[in-house]
């Protein structure tokens, strides 16, 4: 039985066909254009093998609600052609298969969850840090989810003393998305964060922002595992640097060896790599096959 899978970013489209043991057979790379321009080449990558279901990770916003008018539409995002632009239900009706759909990141945490650096948890959250910051959760096997899905790149966070660098985020200027995405770092040093790997400073202050955010997530969720992944998470050296922080900032009151002793295998890396979000994909689309019967 074959599955398909698609990672809908904002500059490409990754869809690939696999098994619903998470093997990923075959794949390619779109570029994002307008949906006229993407969707036709994304239906016939599908066509030429019979999957079974089909599994969306898509940018966002989006509606998740299965009882709205507008579910599985993208929403107000800032492509402007793909704006309230129908995507479940187009890909629904040109292959006739089940479909499951969500976010980029509940997909990326999904794939973590089942085969990844979660696998072994009962709950775990994933951090996407890019272009932008976005945060995903699955407690025992269910995503997290609620009026809508989560925006825990939107948090806000404390500035650092020593940065007056304003934010780029439209909306909230400083909030974590604001300090700490790619563009972000970009904006405020000048030169993309692959181009500042020894910059020291850079990344104390990166982590500074980033465990921040993970100390939030800890409180509230208590997940059993968070993992970081995304362009930044590259940078190795961040992970101890991030680590380090959360211990400061917990400062002894949560009593979990996970947060103290055993922090190194609490906050880490996906396991999947780059492919987490495809994989995922390739998860929802079985659990779209199993609902349907």
């Amino acid at each position: 039985m074959l599955l398909g899978s698609i990672e809908a970013g904002g500059t490409k489209f990754v869809c690939a066909i696999g098994t619903e043991d998470g093997k990923i057979l075959d794949r390619i790379t779109i570029p994002t254009r307008t949906p006229d321009e993407t969707i036709p080449e994304v239906i016939a990558f599908f066509r030429k093998e019979k999957i079974s279901a089909l599994g969306i990770g898509s940018f966002g916003p989006i509606d998740v609600k299965k009882n709205s008018p507008t579910y599985g539409h993208i929403l107000k995002t800032p492509k402007i052609p793909w704006q309230n632009y129908p995507f479940l239900q187009t890909l629904q009706d040109a292959l006739e298969v089940p479909c499951g759909f969500t976010t980029d990141v509940n997909a990326a945490v999904l794939g973590e969850y089942v085969y990844g650096a979660g696998k072994d948890a009962d709950s775990c959250l994933y951090v996407t840090v890019g272009t932008g910051i976005g945060a995903g959760a699955v407690f025992r096997g269910e995503l997290l989810e609620g009026m809508s899905h989560p925006e825990m790149g939107h948090i806000i966070v404390r500035k650092s003393p020593d940065d007056p660098f304003e934010g780029i985020c439209p909306f909230h200027r400083d909030c974590l998305e604001g300090l700490a995405s790619g563009p972000a770092i970009e904006k405020r040093w000048g030169r993309k964060g692959a181009e500042l790997a020894d910059e020291k400073k850079v990344w104390e202050l990166e982590a500074y922002y980033l465990a921040q955010a993970v100390v939030q997530y800890t409180m509230i969720l208590m997940p059993e595992k968070i993992i970081i992944g995304g362009g930044v998470s590259n940078q190795a050296a961040i992970f101890p640097l991030i680590r380090r922080h959360v211990r400061e900032m917990i400062n002894g009151y949560i009593t979990a060896p996970a947060v103290d002793e055993k922090i190194s295998d609490y906050i880490v890396s996906p396991g999947l790599r780059g492919d987490s979000g495809i994989v995922g994909g390739l998860v929802l689309a079985k659990r779209a096959l199993e609902q349907a019967g």
